[in-house]
């Protein structure tokens, strides 16, 4: 059988640093704002090109904490409107909503599965803040577009980074009004043994408020000028990341030698397989095909010994917590999660594994 990710098998290709990285950790006595995560935050910063980078507790906490810092610096306010594409999963919309903030659901492009940047200027009003684009299966988003828009607007840009860990320098021509949260879940291309999360971004008063909010608003011990939350990246999850972001280049090139390898042989009719451009510049978090009898492919794939999944089966604005955006009309979103389907794609694949995808799914008959 060949799994979708099997994690064990990825954390096996630098066991034995990993282990010494815990041991380390553990040996030390300091477990909570200690030396090995200051030293992830300045290497992950440094990776990045940006100057600051805040561990939080998970990719939902950044977003969640970026524009709750940008309230308190009286950027935007309760009922202020942050626009969103459509199709993501739904922590991206759930951090703007537990901010009492508005989501604008905007659609993406069919090719790319990214927020359409031609139709995000009709969506702004006069109570937009910010644009949150999302590095969707670890593709870019960011187009010099929606940049001309933030700065025309004055509007922020906040992107959600969680699937594309990796993929570009985020300060690259952002200025200084924007920011980016990760998530460091497992099964990410850079994934701790637990869950995790950080901010980066280039604006030093932001990165002073989130990190204050994230320690229950304070920055001084005992002196809480905010309303925080506990929200830390421990040491033990930033040792095992120090370890795996000096082989994320690596692991990702591996990644996108396989989505090349499936661009080129995959040749089944009922299927359609990312462009040549969008296997040579995403990250691969995801390796996404759609196929209009979904379902029916992935049993047949299961069948073969190949495991799937579906990124994601329910879009977030028909899901039952989002009952009130029901009623959007959104075809192209909903085309995608009604026909996406996640091929394994990882660095932990041997060729053979990977030629056996492309074996199964091309000799699948057209009546699935």
């Amino acid at each position: 059988m060949i799994e979708y990710l099997n994690l064990k098998r990825i954390n096996a290709i630098h066991g034995e640093e990993i282990q010494d990285a815990i041991r380390r950790v553990v040996e030390s006595g300091w477990y909570i704002h200690g030396e090995s995560v200051k030293h992830f935050e300045q290497e992950f910063s440094k990776y990045l090109g940006c100057r600051h980078c805040v561990g939080v507790a998970n990719g939902l906490d950044a977003l969640t904490l970026i524009l709750r810092a940008y309230m308190e610096l009286g950027v935007m306010c309760e009922g202020d409107e942050v626009i969103v594409p459509a199709n993501t999963y739904i922590a991206t919309i759930l951090s703007i909503t537990e901010n009492r903030l508005k989501p604008v659901l905007v659609e993406p492009l069919i090719d790319t599965f990214q927020i359409d940047d031609t139709l995000i200027e009709q969506a702004i009003t006069e109570r937009t803040r910010a644009i949150m684009i999302v590095n969707l299966y670890g593709y870019p988003a960011y187009t010099d577009k929606i940049g001309e828009i933030c700065k025309r607007y004055n509007v922020k840009l906040i992107e959600d980074c969680a699937q594309s860990h990796g993929l570009n320098l985020p300060s690259s021509g952002r200025g200084q009004g924007w920011a980016s949260a990760y998530s460091f879940y497992p099964g990410k291309n850079l994934g701790a043994l637990g869950d995790g999360g950080a901010v980066t971004t280039d604006d030093d008063k932001l990165a002073e408020v989130v990190r204050a909010l994230g320690s229950y608003g304070s920055s001084q011990k005992y002196v809480f000028h905010y309303k925080g939350r506990n929200s830390r990246l421990d040491e033990i999850q930033a040792a095992v990341l120090s370890v795996k972001l000096k082989y994320l280049e690596e692991d990702n090139k591996r990644r996108r030698d396989i989505a090349l390898y499936y661009h080129k042989n995959i040749s089944n009719p009922e299927i359609t397989v990312p462009s040549l451009q969008y296997c040579q510049r995403s990250v691969h978090h995801i390796f996404p095909i759609l196929c209009s009898h979904r379902n029916e492919l992935q049993q047949q794939l299961k069948g073969h010994g190949v495991m799937t999944m579906i990124h994601y089966p329910i879009p977030p604005h028909k899901q039952e917590c989002y009952r009130e955006l029901s009623g959007l009309s959104l075809p192209v979103t909903e085309k995608i999660h009604r026909e996406e389907l996640s091929l394994p794609c990882n660095q932990a694949m041997t060729n053979s594994e990977v030629e056996e995808v492309v074996r199964v799914l091309n000799g699948i008959s057209n009546n699935v």
